[in-house]
């Protein structure tokens, strides 16, 4: 089985929603969604914690103008991270919970706030120390088989994690941090892993939210001028010329960016200039 999300080259990360005050009301997220749709970017990646829950609601509240539109969109979610503001114990600190009453809540809470019945995607967010791996297979695939999840993955899962829960779960992806700024997945072997255990890489922050050195934007616009290109297009095809092809999770929901990030998804690195840029970005010599 295929999943349009996964053969996308980009998704769109929701994380701050809130942060754009010009898409607050309902009509004005839709009219992004429908700009992304024409595009032919329809995956949308979201989390119960994005904004303690208000950005799958606003999500939702658009979506509720256009039912019709849910058909052509792929949905992911993730859960397992309870935020300290949530958490209701004397101790009200940040943790994770891959307990399965609770990951069954979670699913159903983003489905109530998003106005739909099926997440195409549902992802393990953060490596919980105490998942038990029975507990958590039941319920992922008691999901599964409920319909309200469509296909399972990860974030920020390292090999031993994916490949203990791979025995008894079809997972599809694993989200991961993945820039020039953040290489070391490139360097490891990891992705290597993924792509042998048939998992999907997802970078996000694959433009490590701007905060790139001066050395390595100015090597990033010599590039683009010599590509006529965009620093930020050749920052993203340098993820993408990684094995796997990882798929970037774009968190700007500017529509120049989200414009930017697909005109540039054709663009292609030979491998001298993904070592030069490596290079500039680690401050040292490829070894």
């Amino acid at each position: 089985m295929t999943d349009k999300a996964l053969e996308q080259p980009l998704l769109l990360g929701m994380m701050r929603l809130l942060d754009y005050p010009e898409l607050a009301g309902p009509q004005k997220l839709l009219g992004l969604i429908e700009r992304c749709m024409e595009r032919g970017l329809t995956g949308f990646d979201h989390a119960n914690i994005y904004g303690l829950g208000e950005c799958e609601a606003r999500f939702g509240a658009a979506l509720r103008l256009r039912p019709e539109l849910r058909a052509r969109l792929q949905l992911i979610s993730k859960a397992d991270i309870v935020p300290a503001a949530q958490d209701v114990s004397r101790w009200r600190v940040k943790h994770y919970s891959t307990a399965a009453a609770y990951l069954i809540e979670m699913v159903d809470a983003s489905l109530s706030r998003l106005g739909v019945e099926r997440l195409d995607g549902f992802l393990l967010h953060r490596p919980d120390p105490l998942l038990q791996v029975d507990e958590v297979v039941a319920a992922l695939q008691a999901l599964l088989a409920s319909g309200k999840v469509g296909w399972l993955g990860l974030s920020n899962a390292e090999p031993l994690h994916w490949q203990v829960l791979g025995r008894q779960l079809p997972l599809r992806c694993n989200q991961i941090e993945l820039s020039l700024m953040s290489q070391q997945t490139a360097w490891d072997g990891r992705l290597q892993a993924m792509q042998a255990d048939g998992l999907q890489a997802q970078a996000w922050s694959p433009l490590a939210g701007g905060a790139f050195t001066p050395a390595l934007s100015r090597a990033l616009e010599e590039v683009a001028e010599f590509l006529q290109a965009t620093p930020n297009q050749v920052a993203l095809a340098w993820v993408r010329r990684l094995p796997g092809r990882p798929q970037a999770v774009l968190g700007s929901l500017r529509w120049s960016r989200i414009e930017e990030a697909l005109a540039g998804t054709a663009l292609q690195l030979d491998a001298p200039t993904w070592f030069h840029l490596a290079e500039v970005a680690r401050g040292v010599k490829t070894p």
